[in-house]
């Protein structure tokens, strides 16, 4: 590894990905091992999910002053490094408003995900073609954001708002930076579907990347659109009770035990006692 990100190596105990391997610059290929993803179908990007949760399933705290996922990892270095990685080989990354109320001043790139690696997550980049930043995804139903938040604000990425018509009715109320665009959809809700066809009317791409919350999970299950999971199991039990809502991964749909989703194992890789899973799912698109 460089100076700049002093991270252990991944340690591989399962590996059995489909595709050819990506052009990973030295610092990532020595953290990560070869990373390889299957080539998108014709015209159909590869969807792809990057989630951490405890070993009893919560990918969440329901307290405001620990929202994020940062609580969930432990803020664990190697899952921020990972996280990095996925970001960037994509060329959009869907958060929901719930996810960027929990962490207001975030931006969906790999820089700031994970600062020491930046210049090797960008030479990535270069070398898959990807010459700006991802298209940072913000679902909403009602439109309630706050847009002095930096990912609308800053400038620093593109940023598309994927909401329904009363939610664009309510963000037309407010002027938008140029680089903000609001894509409305019919419906009182925003299906998974509709995500995807947002992105690529706005920025057609590859590949993208989903990271929730939990109920646009479900949504993308649901819909059978997603093709990958990577799942970061972080060695704590966070525990749940009646007062304290707290998420799994997948929110707001029920699969087993009438259609249950079962998916594949294949990478396991270890940091110390946290593991870094990858599922594949059948895609239906």
């Amino acid at each position: 590894m460089s100076a700049s990100a002093p991270l252990t190596p991944l340690v591989t105990l399962f590996d059995d990905t489909p595709g050819e391997p990506l052009p990973l610059p030295p610092a990532l290929a020595a953290l990560y091992g070869p990373l390889s993803l299957p080539p998108p179908a014709q015209r159909s990007p590869h969807i792809f999910a990057n989630f951490v949760s405890t070993l009893d399933g919560v990918v969440a705290l329901d307290d405001p002053n620990h929202a994020g996922g940062g609580d969930i990892s432990g803020f664990n270095q190697h899952d921020r490094a990972v996280m990095g990685i996925l970001r960037a080989v994509a060329g959009a990354v869907v958060a929901g408003a719930g996810t960027l109320r929990s962490v207001p001043k975030h931006l969906w790139t790999a820089d700031y995900i994970y600062p020491p690696l930046a210049a090797d997550y960008q030479a990535l980049r270069t070398a898959l073609g990807l010459h700006q930043p991802p298209l940072n995804v913000i679902v909403t139903a009602r439109g309630d954001l706050d847009l002095t938040l930096p990912v609308f604000a800053s400038g620093r990425v593109q940023t598309l708002i994927v909401t329904t018509a009363a939610g664009a009715t309510r963000l037309a109320q407010h002027t938008l930076p140029p680089h903000v665009h609001v894509s409305p959809q019919p419906g009182d809700s925003v299906a998974a579907a509709s995500i995807l066809r947002a992105i690529q009317d706005a920025q057609p791409t590859e590949r993208i990347l989903v990271e929730g919350g939990p109920h646009i999970m479900g949504d993308f299950f649901a819909e059978h659109l997603l093709n990958e999971l990577f799942l970061t199991l972080a060695p704590q039990i966070a525990g749940r009770d009646t007062q304290h809502n707290r998420p799994g991964l997948a929110e707001g749909r029920i699969f087993a035990p009438a259609a249950p989703l079962w998916g594949s194992l294949t990478s396991v890789r270890r940091a110390e006692s946290h593991l870094f899973l990858r599922y594949h799912f059948p895609a239906t698109r």
